[in-house]
């Protein structure tokens, strides 16, 4: 009698319909017009309330192309400028960034649960970045705490991808119970070091700072964060084919010419890089890229030279809309923006988990 030949237990995000590049366009310029609408939003909403027209008029004469008489205060000159906008890019520039970087990790193992946060690279990357405040680490000087971030992202993620695969294969049940299981004993050496290191009121900011959120930022923060996501989606775009490629699996990756685990090595430093640059300048924000790449595939099909992008727009504009709801919903006390990412992702991680059962059971009754 022959034992029957394991079924492929990791659901990849698979390739759907492609609406054409008229339907792409479209998408395209909708996600613009919404993401420009969402900045607008950033500026104007707030304990003071600033007009649309009035924002514009802000930003436009800041740039040196007025396009009438300023008849706005310094004190609101002042909050837009100074105040919201670098907090509103940020999260722009965040948002796009954690989706990116969970369209490609889903590709890289093959699964639609992965994403930073789930994976403990986020867990990572702010143990990372605790250490250096907490041990007043400066071997890289103002870069400390992004390279710390980024070394402690790329070893929890390579933890994570060697804890789950066993041989030659990964499950989603093993992957997120990996990622799950590691960002734990993470998560409980930083509070660890919190607790120890005697500082107070700096370690109840640390802590804060832990939940994710946008606020205190400056113009000089935005400097490394802002190349992170250029050079990440640069480099994710040029590799899209080889993405796409392992979407029908590592064998026929192989046999069409790529060098999967050398691929896979080289994306993972990337992904760690931008991972560990954004948790520096946010903190951990989980769910944004679990949820932005299944919304955009549903938008523009599964070629990651349309999901890349796409991601990148819906990402900004969703975080940016966290945002505003972090600092609105229960003023003049803030949210965490990373409370609210969570509220929302964690329903729809179990609507994947229960969406991928389904397909299991027909996959096995077929």
């Amino acid at each position: 009698m022959t034992a029957p030949a394991p079924r492929t237990p990791t659901t990849a995000p698979g390739p759907v319909r492609h609406p054409g590049r008229t339907g792409l366009a479209a998408t395209v310029a909708v996600l613009v017009v919404l993401l420009l609408a969402s900045l607008t939003a950033g500026l104007a909403i707030g304990s003071v309330r600033v007009p649309p027209g009035q924002v514009w008029g802000i930003v436009t004469h800041a740039l040196g192309a007025d396009w009438g008489a300023p008849d706005w205060t310094r004190a609101r000159e002042t909050i837009v400028l100074d105040v919201r906008a670098p907090r509103v890019v940020l999260g722009a520039v965040t948002g796009a960034g954690l989706a990116v970087v969970g369209t490609a990790l889903q590709a890289l193992v093959r699964n639609p649960l992965a994403e930073p946060y789930l994976l403990g690279v986020s867990s990572g990357a702010s143990l990372g970045a605790v250490s250096v405040i907490v041990f007043g680490i400066s071997v890289f000087g103002a870069a400390s705490l992004p390279v710390s971030a980024f070394a402690g992202a790329l070893g929890a993620l390579v933890l994570v991808y060697a804890t789950a695969r066993t041989g030659g294969r990964i499950t989603s049940v093993r992957l997120v119970l990996s990622g799950v299981a590691i960002a734990a004993v993470l998560t409980a050496v930083l509070n660890l070091l919190l607790l120890t290191s005697g500082r107070g009121n700096e370690a109840r900011a640390v802590l804060a700072w832990t939940l994710g959120g946008l606020g205190g930022v400056d113009w000089g923060t935005l400097a490394l964060p802002s190349a992170a996501l250029l050079v990440g989606v640069g480099v994710l775009m040029t590799q899209a084919r080889s993405l796409n490629l392992l979407l029908a699996g590592e064998e026929a990756a192989t046999t069409m010419g790529l060098d999967v685990a050398r691929f896979r090595a080289r994306m993972f430093v990337l992904l760690s890089l931008v991972t560990g640059v954004l948790v520096a300048a946010a903190g951990p924000i989980g769910f944004v890229g679990l949820m932005l790449p299944h919304v955009v595939r549903l938008l523009v099909g599964g070629d990651h030279r349309r999901v890349l992008p796409t991601a990148a727009l819906g990402g900004a504009v969703f975080l940016v809309w966290a945002d505003i709801a972090a600092r609105t919903i229960a003023a003049p006390m803030e949210i965490p923006v990373g409370v609210l990412t969570a509220l929302c992702g964690g329903p729809f991680f179990l609507w994947l988990l229960r969406r991928d059962a389904r397909r299991h059971r027909e996959g096995g009754a077929g």
